[in-house]
């Protein structure tokens, strides 16, 4: 059956809130040497799309407009140097852009085959929590067995997935959430304590829950005010990764304690690193995660899904963070 010459999209119509979000038509993509063109059955929804849709975090050169960094689906199109993949395989993948549509173009060293018992749409939200967690978490930070985590913001897409994964390969996971209904979740998932930040705070519980010792690890989303707070909460040689600045990029530190306590301070970001570093993360994930998710020891936590033209639904959800886990717009349903 020949592609379509046009597919249904949602382009952002000015930098905004969630109504400037709107469903229009687009010229279905054709895949460059590299690519495929995907099918697409479900998109995840993502921090970084709200940020592109009020205009903080513009598409990289070359990128879609449209917004959407992770996608399941089925192969339709080849590029003419695709030699891995065929058409009618079932994959998800992460791409730069252009998730929110119908069809989307994928890298091809970007795709992930479907994990044995997953649906499209569970496997939509692997993408880009799992490459983000596994390239900071256990490449960034160097996470160990038996060593202690704490993640910020827990009940998130990234949240589940990092206490899940770290779960998986033994270490020890503290997390802050927003209330206790959120917090007993994460225990569910396998927290090993849940710290809600509204009621206590986390320096102080952290302290208690390691007796002074500190954390050998801190994945955080937050950013701002947390950066001083997190350094008191770190033990000698800790790492943090700074994967988001919910709170803004800016703050006052004291570096005396980075030099006592032989701190790293890292962070990255994932959209505009190039193919081979995102295809490497693919491979470690298709080695070491996709046979965890395929016996059903870890898996991805889907809050709710919308239809692709309720994408400004979806973003009023991630905005109130009233959610646990994934948010997922399904596009062609299967």
């Amino acid at each position: 059956m020949p592609t379509p010459t046009t597919m249904r999209a949602i382009e952002i119509t000015a930098p905004g809130g969630p109504e400037v979000l709107s469903l229009t038509t687009r010229t279905t993509p054709t895949p460059a040497a590299h690519q495929v063109l995907i099918k697409v059955a479900a998109a995840g929804v993502n921090r970084p799309d709200v940020m592109q849709r009020k205009g903080l975090y513009p598409a990289p050169p070359g990128a879609s407009d449209i917004p959407g960094l992770e996608i399941s689906g089925t192969v339709i199109a080849l590029g003419e140097q695709i030699e891995d993949l065929n058409i009618g395989d079932h994959v998800c993948a992460l791409v730069t852009g252009g998730g929110y549509a119908e069809y989307c173009l994928a890298s091809a060293d970007c795709c992930l085959p479907i994990p044995a018992g997953l649906s499209l749409v569970q496997t939509a939200a692997l993408p880009e929590t799992f490459f983000t967690v596994w390239s900071n978490v256990f490449d960034r930070a160097r996470l160990q067995a038996s060593e202690t985590l704490l993640i910020h913001g827990g009940s998130s897409g990234i949240g589940t997935t990092a206490i899940q994964l770290a779960k998986a390969f033994n270490a020890k996971v503290f997390v802050t959430a927003g209330n206790s209904d959120k917090c007993q979740r994460c225990l569910q998932l396998g927290a090993d304590a849940t710290i809600n930040y509204h009621a206590e705070d986390f320096v102080d519980a952290i302290l208690n829950l390691t007796q002074n010792k500190g954390v050998d690890v801190i994945l955080d989303m937050v950013g701002g005010d947390y950066l001083p707070r997190n350094i008191k909460c770190m033990a000698d040689d800790a790492r943090l990764v700074q994967i988001a600045v919910q709170h803004g990029p800016k703050t006052d530190i004291n570096l005396l304690p980075i030099m006592l306590k032989r701190l790293t301070i890292t962070g990255s970001t994932l959209r505009a690193r190039d193919n081979a570093f995102k295809a490497d993360i693919a491979k470690q994930l298709l080695n070491n995660v996709w046979p965890l998710l395929a016996t059903g020891k870890i898996k991805p936590i889907i809050h709710s899904t919308f239809s692709l033209s309720d994408a400004a639904k979806a973003h009023k959800l991630m905005e109130s963070s009233q959610h646990f886990g994934k948010i997922i717009l399904e596009v062609n349903p299967t």
